[in-house]
């Protein structure tokens, strides 16, 4: 169970390219406000592309 006042969400990081939702993680929503990006292998593309978090 999630304790009072957690600063952690689950979120899902879609890639750029084919906008298929591939990882999904966790981040501290007090820290890190703005959308998270990050580069991760895309396994639909088969490369290296820019994931964003998605809504």
């Amino acid at each position: 169970m999630a304790k009072k006042g957690e600063a952690r969400e689950r979120i899902t990081l879609q890639c750029t390219d084919c906008k298929s939702e591939n990882y999904r993680t966790e981040k501290n929503k007090r820290n890190t406000t703005d959308r998270l990006e990050l580069n991760k292998h895309c396994p639909t593309c088969k490369k290296t592309t820019t994931h964003k978090e998605k809504k």
